[in-house]
């Protein structure tokens, strides 16, 4: 007598969160309208309710990125643990590889503000809970978050929306501009002087994904062409960490792509302007604009906490490790398996 048994579901895939495009263009969407209902309803979400703890390392400075990851992982019921650098024994005394599995076995989600995307990524592929990029050498994936979840707020939406980035292209902030927003479906337009652009492999990689989308990619030398009616403007600091000592140099080569007043006027009339912040008025951008009627880097500022708080929830709840409640915008019907501590 034969008898036939019915496989069992597989387990929900682990996800991470290490570049923007790890996110489809409908996973964005979903993590948006999460993060629209968690700031209408603060506390409706408790994944890490225990409290289960949450640790963010901070191998750079961090204001915004400390506070909102501290603040969310306890809003999400949690208990956050951050580490400075020189706290622990990452990356000199132990492997990534080694503090990746012991960690697994004690906290829910690893956020790690870094240096290299390499690391991130030997992190995620020894870990067995969501590792969260929350800014490296590359990529700024939570803080585009954040300023996509501003522009829906202000503009109703994203698709079709054309988004400027002057500056400093040559960055970690311009790479997430292009990926983010041509997985928003924007129309993204970044510029910036010669020698100061995208690398190739990233205007390709935010090309294949316009296609997915209807969006698009422009890379320009000429401010005022990727300023044209603009619906978003953005810049970035011209002086990193560790450029301190180039600041004249840098102000002078840049000086072409501040955001002026002549600058906002070339973008639409009602265009908005952000900046990730910290923001230095008198050089990328003039106090004339980020303290006038158009500038909402507040408000962008505050989604930090929102945005980086649905990521961290839709992520437990994609991987299995936490049960989002049926009212949950993409969450509902999620019933993994029990998380594993």
């Amino acid at each position: 007598m034969s008898t036939s048994t019915t496989p069992s579901p597989a387990a929900p895939a682990l996800r991470h969160f290490l570049v923007d495009t790890d996110l489809t263009p409908a996973e964005q969407s979903e993590v948006l309208d999460l993060a629209q209902a968690m700031k209408a309803d603060r506390f409706q979400h408790r994944p890490l309710a225990g409290p289960q703890t949450g640790i963010v390392f901070f191998d750079k400075t961090s204001t915004r990125t400390r506070v909102s990851f501290a603040a969310g992982i306890a809003d999400l019921g949690g208990q956050p643990l951050i580490i400075n650098p020189g706290d622990s024994q990452l990356g000199h005394k132990e492997s990534i590889a080694d503090t990746a599995q012991v960690l697994s076995r004690m906290v829910s989600v690893i956020v790690w503000r870094t240096f290299a995307q390499s690391g991130l990524q030997e992190m995620a592929e020894h870990s067995s809970v969501p590792v969260i990029n929350a800014l490296s050498d590359d990529y700024h994936p939570c803080q585009l978050l954040a300023d996509l979840l501003t522009v829906r707020e202000h503009k109703g939406h994203t698709e079709g929306l054309v988004m400027a980035y002057l500056g400093d292209a040559a960055n970690n902030m311009a790479n997430s501009y292009l990926l983010a927003g041509v997985t928003a479906g924007m129309h993204v337009r970044i510029a910036g002087p010669a020698g100061h652009l995208p690398e190739q492999g990233v205007v390709a990689a935010a090309e294949d994904r316009a296609a997915e989308t209807g969006g698009s990619v422009l890379v320009t030398t000429d401010a005022m062409q990727a300023l044209d009616g603009a619906d978003v403007v953005v810049t970035d600091t011209w002086i990193s960490m560790g450029q301190e000592d180039e600041k004249e140099a840098r102000q002078s080569l840049f000086r072409d792509y501040a955001v002026d007043a002549r600058a906002m006027s070339a973008a639409a009339q009602d265009a908005i302007f952000l900046h990730c912040l910290p923001a230095y008025r008198g050089f990328e951008v003039s106090a004339e604009v980020i303290d006038g009627p158009q500038s909402v880097v507040f408000d962008e500022a505050e989604n930090r906490l929102h945005a980086q708080k649905a990521l961290m929830a839709w992520l437990l709840y994609r991987s299995g490790l936490a049960t989002a409640p049926d009212s949950a915008p993409g969450g509902a019907g999620v019933v993994p398996e029990p998380a594993r501590r």
